[in-house]
């Protein structure tokens, strides 16, 4: 009995009970939590904006884009002319002509159409400026400044191209730029050729604000092996040896050629009069580069009117500059040895050598005036477009060997020259 009273007895007795729970604290707690999440989120997202680019340019750096201009061919086909039939109405063809006669206005407004793609046509226009340091007679320190027109041929992501006479920049200290905006940056020299004498320049994207970016647009280099005589033109840059003027007329002749070292150009004459130090380009109706001025490559009884090189030809020598590449030169000025030539004279087909420039590669290895090139490295040379584009495929540097054949006492040998191509400066 004692013994169970024992255990019935408790010296204590207690019970935990929970604490309360303090909703208004617990409240003010998650308000404090979502508030420092909201700041801490914003301070983050600010802090990755600052840094991306930052961090963009250190794991992923722009790399560039070598520009790639497609080759033209010849137009083989001739578009089919539709005639339109009236219908017959009891088996009779009735046709209704309506006379309209133009006057002045409509002539006016043909004009403003041409000068309207003209007018577009400068914002790929820019103003190239080559100053050269020199003293007078009395060793008085001056400036002189050249000028010319420029083509903005794209962009590479990195540096902005622009195609130019190299003559205007030949001895320049300090290169600039303008834009139609009239905003002038200063530019540097990536490639020439000193066949031609045209010249590629380059312009950091970065020193380009957003205004410029947005006035400025990219030529477009259309097929010149479409022009035709009788077509209408637009010449832009600075044919009348001003700024962005603006001359429309026509192609009067596409027959002329100029056989310079390496190549053959098919030049464009127009009736446009111009200046003797004009420079730009002409475009067609589409507002398409096909020609670019160049009045060195003119003669003299075309005056002062302008003359182009067809751009067609060009373009694989302006795409090797704009992607920082050499011109390789040989130095030989060939022609074809067509099917007739070959039967008339008795010539072996192949490229006829009519001159070996002086001080040249090719007159170091040896080859000659009369030469008959019928193979560059194994293959085959049977026109000048070929031999042209062959020697574009070289290095400067690099050695190539040509097989030529020779007139001798009991006819024609062959021989192989080996040629070191060259640089053209």
């Amino acid at each position: 009995m004692a013994e169970r009273e024992k255990e019935n007895f408790s010296f204590i007795k207690e019970k935990i009970k929970e604490k309360p729970v303090n909703k208004r604290r617990l409240f003010k707690q998650g308000a404090s939590a979502v508030v420092f999440g909201i700041l801490f989120g914003v301070a983050a997202c600010f802090v990755f904006t600052l840094m991306q680019p930052v961090m963009q340019s250190w794991l992923y750096p722009k790399e560039d884009v070598g520009l790639d201009i497609p080759d033209d061919e010849f137009s083989t086909e001739t578009e089919a002319v539709e005639e339109t039939i009236p219908p017959l109405v009891n088996d009779v063809t009735e046709t209704i002509i309506q006379k309209k006669s133009l006057d002045l206005n409509d002539y006016q407004l043909l004009q403003n159409r041409l000068y309207a793609i003209g007018k577009s046509a400068n914002h790929f226009i820019v103003t190239v400026t080559g100053v050269v340091s020199d003293t007078d007679w009395y060793n008085n320190a001056y400036e002189s400044a050249g000028q010319a027109s420029g083509v903005i041929l794209g962009d590479n992501n990195r540096e902005l191209l622009i195609m130019t006479e190299y003559k205007v920049i030949r001895e320049a200290e300090e290169i600039s730029v303008t834009f139609i905006n009239d905003v002038t940056v200063t530019a540097e020299l990536k490639k020439y050729d000193g066949n031609t004498g045209l010249a590629v320049l380059a312009v950091e994207l970065d020193k380009l604000d957003e205004s410029t970016k947005k006035a400025i647009s990219y030529a477009v280099l259309g097929n010149s092996f479409e022009v035709n005589q009788g077509n209408i033109v637009i010449a832009v840059g600075s044919p009348l040896g001003t700024n962005y003027s603006i001359g429309t007329g026509n192609i009067t002749s596409i027959g002329n050629v100029i056989h310079t070292a390496d190549n053959t150009y098919t030049v464009f004459t127009t009736d446009i009069v111009g200046s003797s130090n004009s420079s730009g380009v002409l475009l067609n109706l589409e507002g398409e580069v096909v020609g670019l001025v160049m009045q060195d490559y003119g003669s003299k009884e075309d005056g002062n009117t302008l003359t182009a090189i067809s751009v067609s030809e060009l373009k694989r020598m302006i795409e090797m500059l704009s992607n920082g590449r050499d011109i390789p030169y040989l130095g030989l000025k060939v022609v074809t040895v067509t099917d007739k030539i070959a039967a008339e004279y008795d010539l072996p087909k192949g490229v006829y050598i009519r001159e070996v420039l002086l001080d040249s590669p090719a007159l170091e290895a040896g080859l000659q005036n009369g030469d008959i090139i019928v193979a560059i490295n194994g293959e085959e040379i049977f026109t000048e477009d070929v031999y042209e584009e062959k020697v574009l495929s070289l290095q400067p540097g690099v050695t190539a060997d040509v097989m030529v054949n020779r007139q001798g006492m009991d006819g024609y040998y062959t021989i192989i020259c080996t040629v070191t191509a060259g640089k053209l400066e």
